[in-house]
């Protein structure tokens, strides 16, 4: 039997659906987490041989005592993952360090968490990219009014090693710029892109170890998380019944520059709004960041409403078999998730959505509190046959009083 050690299986709270997929795959599958035992979800104990409480999992000693733990217990580990970015790094040291079979080792992890490195991949892709340059501090106040000379207003920052929408913003004029670079965290690097006018698509999926795609869909994403963060703003965004052809050409080359083996992947690119001499005609593709793991959130149960399957039995298979055994030949849909913020007034109560759209929703809850401010408070996941429909629906879930 493979041993196969899942980073924080218990969070989100749905991700006890990847370990059971293993354990049904024959893995031994065994969890690390930061919360007691009693209180991960019961689904969750029944998908792990064994679960390893370790309190502080950001004190990198302590998880290197957990795997010890495990290791000599159970025999040598062959597998170790989170399919969570605040954990990427970590996950690369310790295969490194216990020698791991499977997954990217730490020397190799700056291609899969640095913004910067990333380009270099989408450009052997052939992928566009937005123009770009790396800052630290009110020193380098000079080279972005250079950067901007040739690019314009508005600019885009982030930290250049970041997880998610964390801290990331648009500046459009001299003085936020200097406001950003006085409170800024010194000495560490931020990109600064041009501002490209666009929809955010996502290219997700499953590879093999050959960096062969074997499952692919499509997210879109309205408005940015950045903007959603920074207004707290309510959230739409939709997986498409099918992938667009352009979409899927240059998906497959990026993740075969970036060599993804037997991995989850999530590729965002920019859908531009309008036509430019440097991104071509309206609706190209330009490339944003790529992030090695699965969607957030429960983004994968969106992509298994959209497509009738399970993307966590696909990345369970690709483990197991090198292969996908899900059956996706079956009728696909538009799934959208619709969220709501608790401060504001909607016109339309929570018992008319469900009532009128009872045939649709698959699942409604509360965000968890640490990705509310990404994805608002409360959620609803529904599918629909056509994006009119789909789009009726999100009027109806989102309209304000």
């Amino acid at each position: 039997m493979k041993n196969f050690i899942f980073i924080s299986p218990h969070f989100p709270d749905s991700y006890w659906k990847w370990c059971l997929a293993l354990k049904n795959r024959g893995f031994n599958v065994l969890g690390i987490g930061d919360a007691p035992y009693d209180e991960i979800p019961n689904e969750c104990k029944f998908a792990l041989t064994e679960y390893y409480c370790c309190q502080n999992m950001d004190n990198y000693e302590n998880e290197k005592k957990a795997v010890k733990y495990f290791k000599d217990k159970y025999g040598e580990i062959e597998w170790l993952e989170s399919l969570n970015e605040y954990w990427l790094e970590k996950d690369a040291q310790l295969r490194s360090d216990f020698d791991v079979k499977h997954g990217i080792r730490v020397e190799e992890i700056v291609k899969y968490k640095l913004k910067s490195e990333e380009k270099k991949y989408f450009l052997e892709a052939g992928s566009k990219v937005a123009n770009w340059i790396l800052v630290k501090g009110i020193d380098d106040l000079k080279k972005i009014k250079e950067f901007v000379k040739v690019n314009g207003y508005p600019i885009f920052v982030k930290p250049n090693n970041g997880v998610g929408s964390q801290d990331a913003r648009k500046l459009i004029n001299d003085d936020e710029v200097v406001e950003f670079l006085n409170n800024k965290p010194q000495n560490i690097d931020y990109i600064v892109e041009e501002y490209v006018d666009g929809v955010i698509v996502s290219f997700d999926g499953v590879t093999n170890s050959k960096a062969e795609v074997i499952f692919c869909d499509c997210h879109v994403f309205m408005p940015s998380v950045a903007e959603i963060v920074l207004k707290q703003l309510d959230d739409m965004y939709y997986c498409l019944p099918y992938v667009p052809e352009d979409l899927e050409n240059i998906g497959r080359k990026v993740v075969k520059a970036f060599d993804v083996q037997n991995r989850f992947f999530h590729i965002e690119f920019f859908r531009t709004n309008k036509d430019t001499e440097q991104f071509g005609p309206k609706n190209s593709l330009v490339a944003l960041e790529a992030n090695m793991r699965a969607p957030g959130g429960y983004s994968p149960d969106l992509i298994n409403y959209a497509n009738s399957a399970s993307c966590y039995n696909i990345y369970a298979d690709s483990c197991a078999y090198d292969e996908n055994h899900e059956d996706l030949s079956k009728k696909k849909y538009y799934a959208v998730t619709s969220s709501r913020r608790f401060h504001l007034e909607y016109v339309h109560e929570e018992s008319e959505i469900l009532t009128k759209y009872r045939n649709n929703i698959c699942m409604y809850g509360d965000y968890p509190k640490v990705l509310r401010d990404d994805l608002g408070d409360r959620y609803y996941f529904a599918k629909f046959d056509n994006k009119e429909e789909l789009e009726e629906f999100d009027r109806f879930v989102r309209e304000k009083k």
